[in-house]
């Protein structure tokens, strides 16, 4: 493991948000743009391969919020609106045109549905990547709540202990990667920062999920759900149902042959035509 030193990003660049760095690469051009949100532990990066292949047709974006990834720490776990507030005033900041795609991931979908909830006219549709949902508890086995889930997340010192684990893992998904890219951010993802901002991030669920039941529901834009489960019947894939329910033009997509972690790296394929779906949709009258 490297311990706490400051990473360099192999690609992109910063904007100054309220005097801290946050990372941001686009790629592509026209509209509407596509966002990222990445899931915890996961950052901007992570979505380099589907971006590339998104930024054939449209603008794509990925980031790492403050406190994550190549961005300037900050205290965590922080709030719904704080993502959110950040995100808009990024995307504002690099020039480029509301309303948006977002792309949500796991986590993100918190973040995500934050942000619909504060900016509904910012947000053309949603891509609803095997993404958290507030409503999670609802669905789930008691041994599966959120609250569960943030007792449950490893400690640094498990993580350390599972270094050559880890490593293998993230070297076998970033394969495909160019290697100016690959290698920086392998070496980024298995650093004792890292690791810790994603800790953090798992240690605030109950919470975000508390914020986000307080607002609106998810606004009634064109929304594709890739749920990552076996069939209909399963608690994750009962959640993702009624998310898209919720809005007029709403599907979901299940993806048998992954993992909920690996599905921007096993089945681009999915996230991409889910993506120009929702596109296509945004554009219908």
């Amino acid at each position: 493991m490297t311990n706490n030193i400051t990473f360099a990003p192999p690609i992109g660049g910063f904007q100054e948000i309220d005097g801290r760095r946050v990372f941001v690469h686009r790629s592509g051009s026209g509209g509407p743009a596509v966002v990222f949100l990445p899931g915890a532990s996961a950052v901007g990066l992570d979505y380099f391969g589907v971006q590339q292949q998104v930024s054939q047709f449209t603008t794509a974006v990925v980031y790492d919020r403050g406190g994550s990834g190549f961005s300037d720490p900050l205290p965590a776990p922080r709030t719904a609106a704080a993502v959110a507030t950040q995100l808009r005033e990024l995307l504002r900041a690099e020039n480029i045109p509301a309303p948006y795609v977002l792309a949500a991931h796991s986590l993100g979908g918190l973040f995500a549905h934050r942000f619909a909830q504060l900016y509904p006219r910012d947000v053309a549709g949603l891509v609803w990547l095997d993404a958290l949902h507030h409503d999670w508890d609802d669905f789930m086995p008691p041994e599966a709540s959120l609250a569960a889930a943030e007792q449950q997340a490893p400690d640094l010192a498990q993580l350390q202990q599972m270094d050559p684990e880890l490593r293998a893992t993230h070297a076998e998904l970033l394969a495909a990667y160019p290697e100016h890219i690959r290698q920086p951010l392998l070496e980024a993802k298995l650093s004792d920062a890292w690791l810790r901002a994603g800790i953090a991030e798992r240690g605030g669920l109950v919470e975000l999920a508390a914020e986000l039941r307080a607002g609106p529901g998810l606004p009634d834009v064109p929304l594709v759900a890739l749920t990552v489960a076996q069939g209909p019947q399963e608690p994750k894939a009962r959640l993702d149902a009624a998310v898209v329910n919720g809005v007029a033009r709403g599907e979901q997509r299940f993806i048998a042959d992954t993992y909920h972690h690996r599905l921007c790296f096993d089945r681009p394929d999915a996230v991409v035509r889910a993506i120009r779906d929702v596109i296509a949709e945004v554009g219908r009258p």
